[in-house]
């Protein structure tokens, strides 16, 4: 008999990002896809970038391959310029998202659109099904407008990217791991129940203030810099006792094999040597 799932989810681990540096050299904090949180099946890699010092940013990341995987990027602050081998390009702004499917491969460049001020986001890295990694990749370019700006509650300001917030809809379609990801931001004692599939995994990131996750005796709380892994079941608290800014993402796991190296993501290591050999050949066209 499966044991009974509680509806409501608390924290089973709090991860804090670790410094790191990717591209050509751009500082950022690695929150996934670290010795104390490798993956959160679908979730590859979270990172956070947020840095007001030209120098942490601007060498941007220049052309670099991927293949298996989508990678997701936020804006808060500042402005990125991405361009492909296919011919695309585009800009992204505060409040922009981009969700780009690499399927079976694509060379890409994101570069700073300025030379200072604060630059702030995030990049999210999501797997792809066995059946849809080499897929035709294929971007989801949202502008800031585009994205639903919901009040639930008192307090409580969301921006919707992908999935459902009772009957609204992010912009962000089409996604194999059924995603939800959520911008949320609380006013000191406003709360908010956002209602999750029961069996996605899900996290909270906590980027400005503190929030508490959970009820009762389970609830834990969250400091800047910190993400909660969530346990399963159909709803999940958040509150703030002072101002609190976050994402709250889930997503349905794939539960199959993962081999990972670098920009490349697939199910065995038999296909990643084809991936890089397919780069070095120049097949990612």
């Amino acid at each position: 008999m499966n044991a009974t799932v509680s509806p409501s989810r608390h924290i089973v681990q709090i991860v804090r990002g670790m410094p790191a540096s990717d591209g050509a050299g751009v500082k950022l904090n690695r929150v996934i896809g670290q010795p104390a949180l490798d993956m959160l099946d679908p979730f590859l890699m979270l990172d956070e970038f947020r840095s007001d010092q030209p120098g942490d940013y601007l060498a941007g990341f220049p052309d670099h391959p991927h293949r298996g995987f989508e990678t997701v990027t936020y804006m808060l602050a500042g402005n990125m310029r991405h361009g492909d081998n296919q011919g695309n390009s585009g800009r992204l702004r505060a409040g922009s998202v981009q969700w780009m499917t690499a399927g079976r491969g694509i060379v890409h460049s994101e570069m700073p659109e300025q030379e200072d001020g604060l630059m702030w986001g995030f990049q999210l890295w999501v797997n792809l099904p066995a059946k849809d990694k080499m897929t035709a990749p294929r971007y989801q370019d949202i502008a800031p407008e585009q994205v639903p700006q919901l009040q639930p509650a008192d307090g409580v300001e969301l921006r919707l990217l992908t999935g459902r917030v009772g009957e609204a809809s992010g912009p962000v379609a089409d996604v194999a791991t059924e995603p939800l990801y959520v911008d949320v931001r609380l006013q000191t004692g406003a709360q908010w129940i956002a209602d999750l599939p029961e069996r996605h995994n899900a996290f909270v990131y906590v980027y400005d203030g503190e929030a508490t996750v959970g009820e009762g005796a389970a609830a834990r709380t969250l400091a800047r810099g910190q993400l909660g892994v969530l346990s399963h079941g159909t709803q999940v608290r958040l509150a703030a006792t002072a101002g609190a800014r976050m994402i709250l993402v889930a997503g349905r796991p794939l539960n199959e094999p993962v081999a990972k190296y670098g920009p490349f993501v697939m199910n065995t290591q038999e296909q990643i040597m084809t991936a890089i050999r397919d780069y070095q050949a120049g097949r990612f066209v």
